[in-house]
């Protein structure tokens, strides 16, 4: 069982690592967002369950599953509002960015672009 825990614990906090590498690493908003989104939540959700598996009570479980729905549900649409509020305010996309599939609803965007 301790194995299991620290398995888990292990590849959250690794999974987590990622997420602040690819935060570093990453040359624009929209690429770190997408990053940060998956990896953080999939890093987070292993640490809680391993502490439910760790913990070993209904009480610990059923906290631990209500947070990681809670996270799956809440990171996307978190990161998408960080997206969209970034292309609202201009934010530069990265030189390798081939399409743009926004810049036909922003006028504005296609000139600068």
């Amino acid at each position: 069982m301790s194995l299991l825990v620290a398995l888990l614990l292990v590849l959250g906090a690794l999974f987590m690592l990622l997420a602040g590498v690819g935060l570093v690493r990453l040359p624009d908003l929209y690429l770190r967002m997408s990053a940060t989104s998956k990896a953080a939540t999939l890093g987070a959700s292993l640490v809680l369950l391993g502490a439910a598996v760790h913990f070993g009570t209904a009480a610990v479980a059923g906290r631990a599953v209500v947070i990681v729905v809670f996270l799956f549900l809440t990171a996307p649409v978190a990161a998408h509002a960080i997206g969209r509020a970034g292309y609202r305010r201009k934010s530069p996309l990265w030189s390798g960015t081939i399409v743009d599939e926004l810049a036909d609803a922003d006028p504005d965007r296609k000139e600068s672009a």
